[in-house]
């Protein structure tokens, strides 16, 4: 099969004389090709590329209408033409419905007449052809563009799922997102416990995004802090008029979470009004907005996050009972940076890059001196004062390398903390591992709580052990404990 720049035209006849007048008049701006039968002009259709057929309705063996529908059903594209000296109604219409005639041509014709007839079915074949390159570049792209869509949308679940909270391999982290990723495919209330600064609301979104309500709205709110006017606010919003200088309606977080996830921190500093409030939205599943008179339904997972113990803060008057246990039908700790060791490192260089790409700053990182001091450091503001400290030397910083000159000398100084969960033995008594694992941590603790009382007089601390001199040296270097002051440790008795 070949092609030309110019449209080929197919001439069906079977008077010689016609095809030649028909060719005369058209092959200045067409390419022609002519056939005295159906069958001829089959075989033609099969080895060349054709744009319109003109074609006479009376011919031995098949008549153009039988010849042009047996072209519509292998060639639908090819304009079809009629040549013909009967017009009848009856023969019209059967030729438009059998074979999709687009014109017929009367005889005798005028060459000008069937060149304009040549010109118009060439050019509605190129404008066919066109529409359909662009309904399929339409709908590739329409597929694309869904495609791309879904990508930025699973790379958005993944940045804000549980891929974005940066751990090591070996993180006490990696328990804590196990467990979260297990609650967040049920749809239940999940209570998360932990420091201030610890994350939690972080992995409260990453649970979202890994749930069934992915697509719907994620919304947090600290209740710590908030009087009970600006909290029933925010969450009960309010019809026009029911607040001083409110002069339109206000939604609220628990209808704009509806059929997504809402997270409120700080639930321990509810008032008894707000937890009763609370509870009623959970039993009810309905609120009132303030000034409202009809209840608004909202479907919405509650996931809370609490500064202290649950169990605790019931006991002690300063959280409902019900509403306790309703808001923890699942439980997690999130442990405070001190008790992450190894993270601290992958943090804070996250926290690094972060905060160079929003301040215009370029850097390539912690030396390994600075990574050692701040991965020793008890952090009791946790996450956010890492990051604190983080941009703080940044901004100090001179060179592209971060050394530890630019850590704040408290860090620089301090001692290990004895407060916090960490230092409590609940956590290792409750966590995964083997005994032996588990007495070294205690034993660890231990030594290094006795050594900083003691100022790192090791003679003191080995006579308070029971130990030998050399067998406090030997677990020290054992468990790589340092004395955080850097000074040398003295073994001189009193």
């Amino acid at each position: 099969m070949t092609r030309s720049a110019r449209p080929a035209i197919l001439l069906v006849d079977d008077e010689p004389h016609s095809l030649a007048s028909m060719r005369m008049a058209l092959e200045d701006d067409f390419d022609i090709l002519t056939a005295d039968s159906a069958d001829q002009a089959m075989t033609l259709l099969r080895e060349e590329w054709v744009q319109v057929i003109f074609c006479d309705q009376r011919m031995p063996g098949r008549t153009g209408v039988q010849f042009l529908t047996e072209v519509r059903e292998s060639w639908p594209e090819i304009v079809r033409i009629i040549v013909t000296g009967y017009t009848d109604p009856g023969d019209m219409a059967e030729a438009i419905n059998a074979a999709g005639i687009y014109q017929f041509l009367t005889k005798p014709w005028h060459p000008d007449q069937l060149l304009m007839a040549a010109r118009n079915a060439a050019d509605l074949f190129a404008m066919t052809r066109e529409h359909e390159r662009l309904s399929l570049e339409m709908k590739h792209l329409g597929t694309t563009a869904e495609t791309k869509l879904e990508k930025r949308r699973r790379d958005l679940r993944e940045r804000q799922g549980f891929d974005a909270i940066l751990r090591s391999p070996q993180s006490r982290m990696n328990a804590v997102v196990e467990m979260a990723r297990q609650y967040a495919s049920f749809d239940i209330s999940v209570l998360l416990s932990g420091e201030a600064g610890t994350g939690k609301q972080e992995l409260a979104r990453a649970m979202h995004h890994a749930s069934l309500r992915a697509e719907k709205p994620f919304l947090a709110l600290n209740c710590a802090g908030l009087p009970d006017e600006l909290l029933e606010l925010e969450l009960f919003g309010a019809r026009r008029g029911a607040v001083p200088g409110l002069a339109t309606n206000r939604i609220g977080l628990l209808q704009k979470a509806d059929r997504g996830t809402l997270y409120l921190g700080g639930v321990e500093s509810l008032s008894a009004k707000m937890q009763m409030a609370l509870m009623r939205v959970l039993r009810e599943g309905a609120f009132l907005p303030l000034g409202g008179h009809e209840a608004i339904r909202s479907n919405l997972r509650l996931i809370c996050g609490l500064t202290g113990d649950l169990r605790a803060l019931m006991a002690e008057g300063r959280l409902r009972t019900d509403l306790g246990y309703a808001i923890s039908a699942g439980e997690i700790t999130v442990p405070p940076l001190r008790g992450r060791r190894g993270d601290v490192a992958i943090l804070a260089t996250a926290c690094l890059f972060d905060a160079a790409s929003l301040h215009g700053k370029q850097v390539r990182g912690f030396d390994d001196v600075a990574l050692g001091f701040l991965e020793n450091y008890d952090w009791p503001g946790n996450l956010r004062e890492l990051e604190n400290e983080v941009t703080r030397m940044l901004i100090f910083a001179q060179d592209p390398l971060l050394g530890a000159d630019l850590i704040s000398r408290h860090i620089l100084q301090a001692d290990p903390g004895e407060d916090g969960a960490d230092r409590a033995l609940d956590p290792i008594l409750t966590r995964e591992g083997t005994l032996k694992d588990r007495v070294e941590l205690v034993e660890m603790r231990i030594l290094r709580e006795t050594l900083t009382r003691h100022r790192w007089n090791k003679s003191r601390a080995a006579a308070e052990l029971g130990l030998s001199r050399v067998g406090l040296r030997a677990k020290i270097e054992r468990y790589g404990i340092d004395d955080p002051s850097g000074a040398n440790a003295t073994e001189e008795e009193d």
